[in-house]
């Protein structure tokens, strides 16, 4: 039987500023040279996806350049896909476009737009952009968009493209929503994600691959991981407790929070749901402290190279093909190039 292929690595960007373009810059291009596949640009509250994508595309050859993730709420469709279809263009056809709904926080409280239906609006989203990208003219009837706009004087529409084929990575954690992303997307960037509970996602995402009659190899599970390499175990899971309890208490409302579900998934609800209401009535230090090591440790890859290297097997043998990995460990520069090598490294030996 022959062996799996090794998994594949991405790395983030981070926010793009006057004072660190050229440090992103040696940082993609240092990733492009070590073999990543791919280099993922966000946007939540700090700079847009897009912009940084486009002057890395003249900088780069060879890596991916992808967005992780576009709120579908910040844009219209089309100009979701006419964005997507200029950074094709400019990265000679290395452009992956991922999607994600956000939450209620910024959706409402950033852009001014309800949050409901977000996964309906994620839909219309994707058939919209995939009409654009196959050079159709826009014509939709969908719940959330009408194109053209009913009652107006609108037309539908062809974008002056030739038909493309753009991947779309869908970045999704509820149960309905990743059983869409298994039925449609070419990619998945999923978060809170533990190989040890594999299936609090996958069983979801296999659903949904069933349903279109897909197999596993017709998506890229890409999966973020936060990685630390060191001796010091212990100060390492301390030192990340701040960051799980913010995910389970701050990174969404008290009743809309994707991730503090996920962890209940996963086996976690008391602990999830117990840091959940310490973190909202503002005791967020001791929110942090309620937070047991197997939050940290069964969810990221810290530790000693050997521990490390043990994780990213786990990882790879829970059918992870794509890591996309979080190195906030290291701090930019010399440091975080070396820990990139490191990983490298760890993974070819798998």
């Amino acid at each position: 039987m022959p062996e799996k292929s090794p998994m594949k690595l991405a790395i983030e960007i981070g926010p793009a500023r006057a004072d660190n373009l050229n440090l992103l810059t040696s940082w993609v291009q240092h990733a492009e040279r070590l073999g990543v596949a791919t280099a993922f640009s966000a946007e939540a509250w700090w700079s847009d996806a897009a912009t940084i994508l486009a002057y890395l595309a003249s900088k780069t050859d060879r890596i991916r350049l992808a967005t992780g993730i576009m709120q579908v709420t910040a844009r219209v469709p089309a100009m979701t896909a006419m964005t997507a279809l200029s950074l094709h263009d400019m990265s000679g056809g290395r452009f992956v476009l991922g999607l994600g709904a956000s939450g209620p926080q910024v959706v409402e409280g950033l852009h001014g737009v309800a949050f409901d239906s977000p996964l309906t609006r994620m839909r219309e989203t994707v058939d919209i952009c995939r009409m654009i990208f196959a050079g159709e003219k826009v014509k939709y009837d969908g719940q959330v968009f009408q194109l053209p706009r009913p009652g107006g004087e609108g037309k539908a529409i062809r974008i002056a493209h030739d038909p493309v084929n753009i991947p779309i990575y869908l970045a999704t954690l509820g149960p309905k929503a990743l059983e869409y992303t298994g039925a449609v997307a070419n990619g998945w960037l999923g978060t809170s994600f533990s190989p040890d509970h594999a299936q609090a996602h996958l069983s979801f995402i296999d659903a949904g691959l069933n349903s279109a009659s897909r197999v596993r190899d017709d998506l890229d599970l890409c999966v973020s991981v936060r990685v630390e390499v060191g001796d010091d175990v212990e100060r390492m899971i301390d030192r990340r407790r701040a960051a799980v309890a913010f995910n389970m208490g701050g990174m969404g409302s008290a009743t809309t929070n994707f991730y503090n579900d996920a962890f209940c998934r996963a086996g976690f609800e008391e602990d999830a749901r117990a840091i959940q209401a310490l973190w909202l009535s503002g005791k967020r230090d001791e929110a942090a402290r309620r937070v047991p090591d197997a939050m940290v440790t069964e969810f990221q890859a810290i530790g000693t190279s050997d521990m490390v290297q043990d994780r990213l097997r786990r990882y790879r043998a829970a059918g992870v093909t794509t890591l996309k990995l979080g190195l906030d460990s290291a701090e930019p520069g010399a440091p975080r190039f070396d820990l990139l090598e490191n990983i490298v490294d760890l993974v070819e030996g798998l």
